[in-house]
């Protein structure tokens, strides 16, 4: 989950960049297309029996609801981050977790004991010290980062079921199969064509995102979604550092602030899993 974070956070430093030069929704496609271009060689060798199965057992359904999800996600996203600071938009992000954890227990009926709970609300009030509500206006950017909040959440707890019975590389390759037709829908309709290192920063793009996803959903399949999301926390100071490094963006004292009773919060639970593993180990 923590590689999982740094990817993530490197892949939506060049997906900001790349909506700056090109318009959000022609983004999704091409970070879907080149996800798939970099699944494919597995899904063609090794992997054709286990991608046939889904589709011989017709287990195609789930999978192509998670695609939906995950383009409303996305498309979301990649519209607030082009408008929005890399930081600040990753913060408000982090409201993922609480949505991740009350699914967890209501609809996968996860155990989510009490201090995991606290370590998501406290996460979720340092994503209220960085937004201090008032202190600027809400538009559309910032309800679309809602939307995607909702719905990333909605596609983690639906990764976490197909990971119960599929690897993280077929419910990958899957996503970029039926994700990417789904992306060229909408970006026909503000195509313009990419120069050549354009293409090639969107190739990069793809792989970081792929390999984030990968990391992600294997993650999931180790462990509990509610125990492995407080270590999404990370992406914050990983973002920030990439933010300020390529396009020289800051977060201010509260932001930091902010940061810090989140970064608190995925290190308390860290600690805590830590001693219950030892315990475990023990007995």
């Amino acid at each position: 989950m923590l590689l999982s974070a740094l990817l993530f956070g490197m892949g939506n430093t060049a997906v900001h960049w790349a909506s700056t030069v090109m318009d959000p929704l022609e983004v999704v496609f091409f970070r879907n297309l080149f996800s798939l271009l970099w699944m494919l060689p597995w899904a063609l060798t090794s992997g054709a029996p286990a991608c046939r199965s889904v589709l011989t057992e017709r287990r195609l359904g789930p999978y192509v609801t998670r695609a939906l999800t995950t383009l409303c996600a996305m498309t979301a996203w990649f519209y607030s981050i082009s408008r929005i600071p890399l930081p600040t938009a990753t913060a408000v992000s982090f409201a993922i977790p609480l949505f991740v954890a009350a699914g967890a227990a209501l609809i996968l009926r996860e155990r989510v004991r009490a201090r995991r709970w606290a370590a998501v609300c406290v996460g979720f009030a340092g994503v209220t010290i960085v937004l201090r509500p008032g202190a600027a206006p809400v538009d559309a950017a910032f309800l679309a980062l809602f939307v995607h909040c909702i719905a990333a959440a909605a596609a983690i707890l639906q990764m976490r079921l197909l990971s119960r019975r599929d690897s993280a590389l077929v419910i990958v390759t899957f996503l970029g199969l039926l994700v990417t037709p789904m992306a060229l829908v909408p970006a026909l309709f503000v195509w313009t064509w990419p120069s050549w290192s354009v293409l090639g920063g969107l190739a990069l793009l793809g792989g970081l995102l792929t390999l984030g996803q990968l990391a992600m959903t294997k993650s999931l399949a180790l462990a509990e979604s509610s125990a492995m999301m407080p270590y999404d926390y990370a992406r914050l100071p990983f973002t920030a550092i990439v933010a300020w490094i390529v396009f020289g963006q800051t977060m201010d004292l509260w932001g930091w602030a902010g940061a810090l009773v989140i970064a608190g919060s995925a290190l308390y639970t860290m600690h805590r899993d830590a001693a219950d593993g030892r315990k475990a180990a023990k007995a």
